[in-house]
């Protein structure tokens, strides 16, 4: 900009000059100038150009005079501005040779630049010889030299940012925290610095600072808009959380403004619905997490408005479940949360509708669980139930709360692996998609569906018949004579009756079996048809006639 204003400046008084000799020459005239007694006549026109010609004259002169005059600081300049140009190409060529880890050339171009150019003049020596000392392993060196970058103004931000990396190294976190805090206080749009002051603050709980400083970053343009809001209101849901237990109108007031910069954060609607309910005031508390549900559908969300009254029954919890399910129809989180309640409300085939919708439109661990607990509620049946469970197992895995590869079972606002802000996601966990299972999708559960046993129809074992009918001992008859002192051996014991393995009859048969109805007669006896191993019954296939005696009593 600067060049075209002295050009214009340059045409602009070419066309002055022209035109004033033109004007000049329009109007002719003489000048008479007498000096020492002499007259001297010219005309106007040449009189002005001489006096033109004089001007320019003196000009040149003053110029040649000057540059004599300034000659040798001209040269000492000269050879000056040659010398800091080498000096400040040796620094480039030493930046990128430490760039490349080659220490030995940046060393070589760190000991010229020092010959052509001051190191108190130029900063850039200090950050080439400490890149220098950091690729040889000197980390002492480096860091004194740091250090003194940190106490000149000029590089004071670079200086921390080195001794921030430095005691990150060796596990000094608290030293890296104060040069992060320093160069944060100081400079608040260095990102490294509020990242790492900000995940300091949410690993101490110190919400307050963390917002603050959150709020400088966003007057600094150092983060985006909508990336600001969503980690305020990550924030604001942290803080929260801390604030139910003691003070649960801050939290509900937290909560809310969370919801306002992210309109789908699950767990600020979930706390800001616990801070209504302590107040009793479960009208908000539902639209606030029926607000969040027409969002994002979460098992989160669907077990806190059911279980938002603690007195409801298993049929009121059931009635709001199927209110979520308005609110989201042909949802899978809606219809397992309304066959979860079906369940516990013993309504079994509403829960198996519901299930069996949830498996066909996606095939998960959690649907087919479901199934395998309705199953055994209602039919009991071994074979239906291992089904469920086998189609669990290669289902794919449901989502969870996972960060840096940790799987947690519920929120936080930071990562506990990195300490990173935001970090949970609601996700499938990598580590569990990589064993081999089958992909989820409705094909599949319309396969595991399709597959699924009948029903085993068993009846119940109707109660055996008693094998031995007691008998009261009775004294047998005899014919002719009884001798005194005599006793029959079988007529002193009691008769008692052995009994007979009974034939296995079949279910069909309608015939009756020694006057007994068929369904008595079909009775098999225990033992895989034997007698009881009971030392009073004797099993007439295997006992032996006994002989006959009789006892003499003397």
């Amino acid at each position: 900009m600067t060049t075209i204003l002295k050009i214009l400046f340059f045409f602009g008084f070419i066309l002055a000059l022209g035109f004033g000799f033109s004007w000049v020459a329009d109007r002719p005239g003489e000048i008479s100038l007498i000096w020492e007694g002499q007259q001297y006549n010219t005309d106007l026109i040449v009189a002005v150009t001489a006096l033109v010609a004089l001007v320019a004259t003196l000009m040149l002169l003053w110029w040649l005079l000057r540059t004599v005059w300034t000659s040798p600081h001209s040269v000492r300049r000269f050879f000056r501005a040659r010398k800091r140009d080498r000096g400040y190409q040796a620094i480039s060529t030493g930046l990128i040779a430490a760039g490349a880890g080659n220490a030995i050339l940046a060393r070589k171009m760190s000991a010229r630049a020092r010959g052509l150019i001051r190191a108190d003049q130029e900063p850039l020596i200090r950050v080439l010889d400490a890149q220098a000392a950091l690729i040889e392993g000197r980390h002492d060196e480096a860091r004194r030299l740091f250090q003194e970058m940190s106490e000149d103004p000029e590089t004071r931000e670079l200086g921390l940012r080195g001794l921030y990396v430095e005691a990150n190294r060796l596990g000094a976190h608290e030293a890296a925290r104060q040069y992060a805090e320093t160069a944060a206080e100081a400079a608040p749009y260095l990102p490294w610095a509020a990242k790492a002051t900000l995940e300091h603050r949410c690993r101490a709980g110190h919400w307050d600072d963390a917002i603050r400083l959150l709020d400088q970053q966003k007057i600094a343009h150092v983060l985006e808009r909508h990336e600001a809001e969503r980690l305020k209101a990550v924030l604001l849901t942290a803080k929260a959380e801390d604030q139910l237990e003691a003070d649960p109108a801050g939290a509900r007031d937290s909560a809310l403004k969370a919801l306002k910069l992210a309109k789908d954060l699950v767990p600020a609607a979930i706390v800001a619905a616990k801070a209504y309910m302590r107040e009793d005031n479960l009208r908000k508390a539902s639209n606030t997490l029926e607000q969040v549900w027409k969002i994002e559908p979460h098992p989160e969300i669907a077990r806190a408005y059911v279980r938002a009254r603690s007195g409801d029954s298993a049929v009121d919890r059931l009635k709001k479940a199927e209110k979520l399910e308005a609110l989201k129809p042909n949802n899978y989180e809606s219809l397992l949360a309304v066959a979860e309640a079906a369940l516990d409300a013993q309504d079994f085939k509403k829960a198996r509708a519901k299930a069996e919708a949830a498996a066909r439109i996606a095939s998960r661990e959690r649907v087919y669980l479901l199934l395998a607990d309705i199953e055994e509620a209602e039919t009991g049946d071994q074979g239906r139930i291992r089904h469920w469970m086998g189609q669990a197992l290669k289902a794919p895995r449901d989502p969870s709360w996972v960060a840096d590869g940790h799987v947690s079972e519920r929120w936080m606002p930071i990562s506990p692996v990195t300490g990173r802000l935001d970090a949970f996601e609601w996700k499938t966990p990598f580590d569990q998609l990589a064993s081999p299972i089958e992909e989820g999708t409705a094909s599949q559960g319309e396969k595991a569906l399709a597959s699924l046993p009948p029903v085993a129809r068993t009846e119940a074992p109707a109660k055996p018949e008693p094998l031995v009918e007691p008998t009261r001992p009775k004294v047998m008859e005899t014919k002719g004579p009884v001798i005194e002192g005599e006793v029959s051996a079988k007529s002193a014991e009691p008769e008692v009756p052995l009994a007979k393995p009974a034939k296995p009859e079949t279910p069909a048969a309608d015939s009756t079996k020694e006057g007994r109805p068929a369904k008595e007669a079909a009775v098999v006896e225990p033992f895989f048809g034997r007698p009881p191993d009971d030392p009073g019954v004797k099993d007439p296939a295997l006992a032996a006639p006994e002989p006959k005696t009789r006892l003499k009593l003397f």
